[in-house]
């Protein structure tokens, strides 16, 4: 028996733990869902497909929950491969079920499929409806957020929003896993550098009374939780921090710049900050940090001089940065090296794209391991951060 969405609204999305990077660089290690929902009236629409690598499972759930009757509809929001790839092996089974998409995504399916869909398909804008019976479905279009032909609809009997990527996460389709952290960091990396795509549409949808958010990744999210995730998804959108936090972002060769980042944490705790997060480049989750400095107010950067530039780890980092919008953040900068140490300079120049980026007055260069001199230095700086 599928969950129960409402009473004529059923989950039929799949949980995926075997996959280790989502896109091919963000790891998953609590697996991710790809979700799918069946409308029953007195036309039945089946909304969105799932990943090809469970379309015989997703499609056996679906004809157990219609006994075996085919769809009218089936509503695609989104094309990506992870909500579509399953729609090739939905439309061979289902040869009279109608495909409603958006223009741009009869498009895109014929690339996805190799073949022209339009025949079947039901192409809705901006502002169409669709109706199912006593349940009608209202679309706004949502383009950017995060593919150009993206769509979400909200089943207006119901007030229930299907919301494509957006209010997305990894991880489980269980709501009390931590909701913010794994959402943001889904956020930052898949749609985050199209803030203001994202404000168009929550400033379209602002009007709405819901009472469930259905998106295409993580949990349904009921009416008690809808205006605090739509509140974070408010700053985040418009890049404004938030929390007053610093992450302290590292690579080291031979420990030495480790120390200093270490330090620092150790100097800013008690200071009133909310959180300091120490992250090593080289190691750890890139998306982890970039869900910090994204997040967070301020930002230190802490790179050895390798071949007269900055470590490999911190510049793909901070190219992550610019091509997902960072912007309205103080960063400072922590230097090593053993004779001339030039890190500094051109961390800030591959910052260059970014908007409203302030430079801390404070920094720190360190020549070869750290002494009283670089610690007085790096002292200043924690104060600076905290103030």
């Amino acid at each position: 028996m599928a969950l129960s969405i409402s009473k004529d609204i059923l989950y039929a999305g799949v949980e995926d733990r075997d996959i280790d990077l989502f896109e091919g660089q963000y790891p998953v290690p609590d697996g991710i869902t790809y979700n799918s929902y069946i409308i029953r009236d007195a036309r039945t629409a089946v909304m969105d497909a799932v990943d090809g690598r469970f379309a015989e499972k997703w499609l056996a759930g679906v004809e157990a929950e219609l006994g075996g009757k085919a769809p009218d509809y089936i509503v695609v929001h989104h094309m990506e491969p992870d909500h579509s790839a399953g729609l090739g092996l939905f439309m061979d089974r289902f040869p009279e079920t109608k495909v409603v998409t958006s223009a741009q995504g009869v498009r895109m399916a014929q690339n996805l499929f190799k073949k022209d869909i339009s025949g079947r398909a039901v192409i809705v804008k901006d502002g169409d409806t669709l109706c199912l019976g006593t349940h009608t479905l209202r679309f706004y279009a949502a383009p950017m957020v995060h593919w150009p032909e993206v769509l979400v609809s909200c089943e207006e009997s119901e007030k229930i929003l299907f919301s494509a990527d957006a209010f997305g996460k990894f991880g489980s389709f269980d709501w009390d896993d931590d909701w913010a952290c794994e959402a943001a960091r889904y956020y930052f990396g898949i749609v985050g550098k199209f803030g203001p795509q994202v404000q168009a549409l929550l400033r379209k949808l602002s009007g709405l009374e819901l009472t469930a958010v259905c998106p295409l990744h993580g949990p349904v999210i009921r009416q008690e939780n809808i205006a605090g995730c739509v509140s974070l998804y408010g700053k985040w959108s418009s890049y404004e921090p938030e929390r007053n936090g610093v992450v302290i972002a590292y690579a080291s060769v031979y420990g030495a710049t480790k120390e200093l980042a270490e330090e620092l944490a150790e100097l800013l705790e008690g200071r009133g900050l909310d959180k300091t997060e120490v992250f090593d480049l080289a190691r750890d989750d890139v998306s982890e940090a970039v869900e910090g400095a994204f997040r967070s107010s301020k930002l230190v950067l802490a790179s050895p001089t390798i071949n007269g530039d900055v470590f490999p780890a911190v510049k793909s980092f901070i190219q992550s940065l610019a091509d997902h919008n960072y912007q309205k953040r103080t960063v400072a900068f922590i230097e090593s090296g053993m004779w001339a140490p030039a890190s500094a300079k051109r961390m800030a120049e591959l910052l260059g794209s970014c908007r409203d980026i302030t430079f801390a007055q404070n920094s720190v260069k360190m020549l070869g391991r750290p002494d009283e001199a670089v610690r007085a230095q790096l002292e200043k700086l924690a104060e600076e951060l905290a103030s």
